[in-house]
């Protein structure tokens, strides 16, 4: 009976409704008198019949195109309000209903939304113009529809006059959350704006960029489409093409409609305020409006598949809109997501982790071509827009690289072979040192050691060097503050008492053998050894002391190389370290211009030619020290300084004692104080003979020696007298060591030995 009852009432209000409106009671689709009334509006036909005259006449038309699933909604809606009649909800309380076709058209339901508003107890076609409707009562309370956001945005604007409350079933274009525009609007649906979100999530979750959208030309296809372009290009997706279709298609037009069937029933039907702070529940999950009048509902994620020349729609996964991802029901439909990843939709391949996007001249930014990032820079994920820069001061990458590295610190190691090399010559830089020492030691009353000043001496220049060696170790290993410091003062120092040493012998060797006796005064008034040492090595240690107080050398981290970290020692100031080495190279030029002088003196005295040639070295060695070093970058700076050192070192050590050893180990019979003598004597009658013959020393000696006749027999008889006296001093030098020499000669001076 009850089903027989559904079909009449289907089959009078589809007749109803496909006549054209001659009354307007003709105009209402369903209706049902109540305390209470509840207008709704749905789209039961899909358009109004269009003919040639209906554009000129102001008439509502016939409506064709049945609409199974709307008429369901409408039937959906009278039951929930005979249920509610028939419960105890609304004790006392009856609801009814007017219910209207809008034929999917706005003026439709435009016209509709007039008699909504017309006045309680009035005729239906009264509508009262007011500027204040707070006291209105219209015959309607609350409307549900109507379906298109289109119409649903014209309706709510007409009752927004009296807010009188409308309850949208699938009305989902986003401006109608605007509370500002559309105050008493409230809605079962979430808003596109959720979809849309929800959309650009799963295109990003299967890995696509390049797409086209297809949308309906109406509000709600506009207003999505322009929130869909916002959303997808958030999400690097590019528009490959945009369609827009007409708003209402026919059954020839379209193959499959997805029909939507209201799910969520309103339960109650009160004022505005009371709507909005309705809760109810389904059984599992509980719904309410929020603060823009839509419901707290998710979406359906369907896939649409065509089976054996059928289409099927099958749900995939829920989509919360709350917590902005999809609810997977089981590991099927798990893999049947995944496998949307194997569908390729992109303008360009991906930019691998190393690589950046390069965007060609296409207006897409998803058509692109791939660059690798250069030296420095990375990328660590697919299609980066730009590569990221590493810390310069601490890290580097390769070109293509996907990550940084941090950079090596490097200074000279104790493991490197060239440190290994330079410790191993500075090593027997040390050990021939306390060989000469040894070997000095044990020959210690032999005329060779005398003739180099004594024992006392030789041990400080030994020591000299044996420091100069050591030093090289202070310029290998990881820079500390100490080392930076200790390690040019200790060579300066050190080379400067060293050179100060020398310096003494090569004046004492002059003094002893000179025989001019301007140059044989200056000489003696500026001999004083002891003097000499501790003035020259004195100022040296001011220069230093002064260097370490004001600008001294520190540690410094060296980052402008790309792939390293060089720790090294920065001098501090440039100009103590080179005032350093220009003090040093002046006492070496005064000992070489000294030590020149004197190189013609008898064999065995002559050190002044081997110091002349440790000099030599010494300069050839740190003249070109400058230009390496200041053109060396890196962590063999220092290795540089250390070569200079020892082969300075290893000039001066050699050409001082390596002769004298010669003479001590393998020339032993020379080394005795007779063959002193005599060469002595062989020289000291050379240089006699020299001076007697030469008219300077003749006008110098004229005051001291024997009157001369102009004679030859004179000049012959002044000869053989000079000869006699030389040949007594030397006598006197012999037996008593630097005594005064014959009256006759030029001056008094002061042997060697």
């Amino acid at each position: 009976m009850a089903f027989l009852i559904i079909l009449i009432t289907c089959f009078v209000i589809i007749l109803a409704t496909s006549q054209p409106c001659q009354t307007p009671d003709d105009f209402v689709a369903a209706t049902s008198p109540g305390h209470i009334i509840i207008g709704g509006l749905f789209a039961i036909h899909e358009k109004m019949l269009s003919s040639e005259d209906s554009p000129r006449r102001p008439q509502i038309q016939e409506c064709v195109g049945f609409e199974i699933s709307v008429f369901l909604q409408t039937l959906a809606m009278i039951h929930s309000i005979e249920m509610i009649n028939n419960s105890t909800l609304l004790s006392g309380v009856k609801l009814g209903y007017e219910i209207y076709d809008t034929c999917t058209e706005v003026t439709v339901a435009m016209a509709a939304t007039l008699r909504f508003l017309s006045k309680f107890n009035c005729s239906r076609e009264t509508v009262e113009f007011k500027c204040d409707y707070s006291s209105y009562m219209p015959r309607v309370k609350a409307v549900i529809g109507s379906g298109y956001s289109e119409i649903t945005m014209a309706v709510s604007r007409m009752l927004n006059l009296q807010l009188m409350p409308q309850v949208g079933y699938e009305s989902t274009a986003e401006i109608l959350s605007d509370k500002i525009r559309f105050p008493s609007f409230l809605r079962t649906v979430p808003s596109d704006f959720h979809q849309i979100k929800a959309m650009a999530h799963l295109i990003q979750k299967s890995g696509w960029n390049w797409i086209g959208i297809i949308t309906t030309d109406d509000d709600y296809g506009r207003l999505a489409l322009n929130t869909f372009i916002i959303q997808a290009e958030a999400n690097n997706v590019c528009i490959a093409f945009k369609e827009v279709l007409p708003a209402f298609l026919s059954d020839n037009t379209i193959e499959v409609r997805i029909n939507r069937t209201l799910k969520k029933i309103i339960l109650e039907a009160q004022l505005l305020g009371v709507l909005k702070n309705v809760t109810f529940t389904d059984g599992w999950n509980s719904f309410h409006f929020d603060a823009h009048g839509d419901l707290n509902t998710g979406y359906d994620v369907v896939l649409w598949k065509e089976i054996n020349g059928h289409m099927t729609v099958t749900k995939m996964a829920e989509y919360d809109l709350q917590n902005d991802v999809f609810i997977i029901p089981d590991q099927e439909t798990k893999n049947e997501f995944r496998n949307l990843k194997q569908i390729q939709s992109k303008c360009s391949k991906e930019c691998s982790p190393g690589q950046m996007k390069k965007t060609t001249r296409s207006q897409h930014i998803c058509c692109y071509e791939c660059e690798n990032c250069p030296e420095n820079h990375y990328t660590n994920q697919t299609d980066m827009p730009h590569c990221l820069l590493c810390n310069n001061k601490t890290h580097w990458a390769p070109v293509r690289s996907t990550m940084c590295f941090e950079k090596e610190v490097e200074y000279l190691n104790w493991n490197d072979s060239l440190a290994i090399l330079l410790l191993i010559l500075s090593l027997l830089g040390i050990i021939f040192v306390l060989v000469v020492g040894i070997i000095f030691t044990r020959n210690l009353n032999t005329p060779v050691v005398k003739s180099s000043g004594g024992l006392r001496v030789c041990y400080v220049i030994l020591l000299c060097h044996f420091l100069n060696f050591a030093s090289t170790s202070f310029f290998i290993g990881e820079p500390q503050d100490f080392t930076c410091k200790t390690r040019q003062t200790l060579f300066g120092v050190s080379f400067t008492l060293c050179i100060s040493c020398i310096l003494t012998k090569s004046l004492k060797i002059l003094l002893a053998f000179s025989f001019d006796p301007k140059l044989q005064k200056f000489l003696k008034c500026l001999y004083r050894p002891i003097l000499i040492i501790f003035t020259c090595t004195g100022i040296q240690v001011v220069i230093c002391t002064l260097w370490l107080i004001f600008a001294a050398p520190t540690v410094e981290v060296n980052v402008s190389l790309p792939r390293v970290i060089i720790l090294e020692c920065e001098e501090g100031s440039i100009l103590a370290f080179g005032t350093m080495l220009g003090y040093i190279a002046i006492l070496a030029f005064i000992c070489f211009i000294f030590a020149f002088k004197g190189r013609k003196l008898p064999e065995n005295y002559n050190e002044a030619k081997f110091i002349t040639f440790g000099m030599l070295i010494y300069f050839i060695a740190w003249i070109t020290f400058i230009p390496i070093y200041a053109t060396t970058f890196g962590k063999y700076v220092p290795a540089v300084e250390i070569i200079v050192i020892l082969i300075s070192n290893y000039g001066i050590l050699c050409c001082t004692f390596i002769p004298k050893c010669y003479v001590i180990i393998c020339k032993q019979e020379i080394n005795t104080k007779s063959a002193f003598l005599k060469m002595i004597y062989s020289y000291s009658s050379h240089s006699v003979s020299s001076i007697a013959l030469s008219p300077a020393s003749l006008d110098s000696m004229s005051g001291n020696v024997t009157m001369t006749n102009p004679s030859s027999s004179g000049k012959s008889a002044t000869w053989q007298k000079s000869k006699h006296l030389q040949a007594q001093a030397f006598a006197h030098i012999c037996r008593e060591n630097a005594t005064s020499v014959s009256k006759t000669l030029p001056r008094k001076r002061i042997s060697s030995i």
